[in-house]
């Protein structure tokens, strides 16, 4: 019956990672799949975390269905996070949020609004973008292209480019940009550049739609979402994806959001509405046990300033993962500049090796990347990252 359907090939990064979990080197290193590991290799359980649902199970209250758009307490956290706590269009009722089921769901959710309600509309994202940027768009029946972002001779950013490319995009085009910690690259727009691209998109009428999953872990949990906050003040609407899965280690859990900027609060009701109609559709309600935990945090002052601090802890020890890497490579290849390693940010790095290259680390040392030479700056430890610099240094010198 079904032997025309064509063979699935796997996801290439959870293909990676289970053939990671299956390699019998007891030095094998993860720097592919996008999980945060602590020190000790381990996906950590934060202690505010912990404390939440200590007292959530104490409680012993039913696990009814959820609202269809997710619970209120969760919904208005969200919002608070994302926005801030004194933005002037939470306060007026303009953004119409949703809990998505962690920020892949919300951000299908978000690609089947604008297929239905903004028909004509194609989207944009970066050159490079996460894989599932792509994926979940055009499940969605979009129309998905991409726009210059990183610059390959330089491990930059092709700015100017990208600003002369927005601005020949038609009134309408949905532009997909991560506001914190870029993924694939780790490559991010001052806030100079930002400004420049709000201006651009209010003159052309671009829609952006912002996809935050990593929000804490580049330069703080309030500065993180200032592309964000800086384009609702400007008067644009985007559509905001947020995801809790790094930053509330609760990845199995499935926590994320899906907020759409209205010019009005009548226009965030219809907005709303057809959002639970296109839920309804889908999965009918989200999970419950953890937006519990995220709403449970979040609304509690003393376990949101905890988790802030364990936050701090996360994205301070990418950074001096960065710097000891760093400092790895240029004492083992002097004269070969690695400042992008220290320029970047979040999980995440760009190292221009080749496919060819990663390869070999995965063959010949057991140190797993994705094939365009993405690393997962968070699976480095202070036990493995001489080995991890070591194998590079082997990789690099073969180049000559």
């Amino acid at each position: 019956m079904y032997q025309h359907l064509p063979v699935y090939a796997g996801d290439p990064i959870l293909s990676l990672h289970e053939a990671f979990m299956a390699d019998p080197r007891p030095n094998k290193v993860s720097l592919s799949i996008g999980l945060y590991f602590d020190e000790q290799g381990r996906l950590p359980v934060l202690d505010s975390v912990r404390q939440a649902d200590k007292k959530l199970r104490e409680q012993e209250r039913p696990s009814g269905y959820l609202p269809i758009e997710g619970a209120p307490d969760y919904r208005a956290a969200v919002q608070k996070l994302v926005f801030g706590a004194d933005s002037a269009a939470v306060a007026e009722g303009r953004i119409a949020t949703i809990q998505g089921v962690g920020g892949s769901g919300a951000i299908r959710i978000g690609a089947d609004f604008i297929k239905s309600f903004m028909p004509g509309s194609d989207v944009w994202v970066s050159d490079p973008t996460w894989d599932n940027h792509e994926s979940l768009m055009q499940g969605a029946g979009l129309k998905v292209a991409r726009y210059p972002y990183y610059d390959a001779d330089s491990n930059g950013l092709r700015y100017d480019e990208m600003l002369a490319f927005f601005a020949r995009l038609p009134a309408g085009s949905v532009v997909l940009m991560q506001p914190c910690c870029h993924n694939p690259t780790g490559i991010d727009l001052s806030k100079a550049q930002w400004s420049g691209v709000i201006q651009v998109m209010k003159d052309g009428g671009l829609v952006p739609f912002l996809d935050m999953a990593y929000q804490g872990f580049g330069e703080g949990i309030e500065e993180d979402a200032w592309a964000v906050r800086a384009m609702v003040e400007a008067g644009l609407c985007p559509l905001v994806t947020n995801s809790f899965s790094k930053n509330f280690s609760l990845y199995g859990e499935r926590c994320g959001g899906l907020s759409v900027v209205c010019p009005s609060a009548d226009e965030a009701d219809r907005v709303l509405g057809q959002l639970k109609a296109g839920i309804r559709r889908v999965y009918s309600s989200p999970p419950l046990h953890g937006e519990r935990l995220v709403a449970a945090v979040l609304d509690t002052p003393a376990l949101h300033q905890q988790w802030v601090a364990e936050v701090k802890d996360m994205r301070e020890r990418i950074k001096r993962m960065r710097v000891l890497l760093a400092e790895r490579l240029t004492a083992g290849l002097p004269g070969m500049s690695v400042d992008f390693l220290t320029e970047q940010h979040g999980m995440f790095s760009y190292t221009g090796l080749t496919s060819d290259e990663v390869d070999t680390l995965r063959e010949k040392h057991g140190i797993y990347l994705v094939r365009s030479g993405r690393m997962c700056v968070a699976g480095l430890n202070e036990g493995n990252v001489q080995a991890v610099a070591d194998a590079l240094i082997v990789v690099l010198r073969a180049r000559s």
